[in-house]
């Protein structure tokens, strides 16, 4: 799976166009099917650094590279994954 489509890619913000706002709309979500981590994507560089929510051991705000979490291989092969019915959706309401 194409974690970042040409379409997704266009549609997020630039990297920093949503400071000050007080409540950014995550347009993207990936998330790791063997465990519990979960990535909520505001804004794309449009390169490589994406800036969103991380729930993992934390819950925290912060920059993403896309090309890590392509390259990250879970338990029997398992990939990150985006989830295609994630809908965009306020970061107050992401858990």
């Amino acid at each position: 799976m194409k974690l970042l489509t040409q379409s997704l890619r266009g549609r997020l913000p630039q990297l920093g166009a949503t400071d000050g706002q007080k409540d950014p709309i995550a347009l993207v979500k990936f998330f790791t099917p063997w465990n519990s981590w979960t990535w909520f994507v505001t804004e794309f560089d449009g390169e490589d650094i994406l800036f969103g929510l991380v729930i993992g051991f934390e819950r925290e705000l912060g920059n993403i590279s896309l090309s890590e979490l392509e390259a990250v291989a879970g338990p029997a092969g398992l990939r990150i994954e985006r989830d295609l019915h994630f809908q965009p959706t306020p970061l107050s309401q992401c858990r």
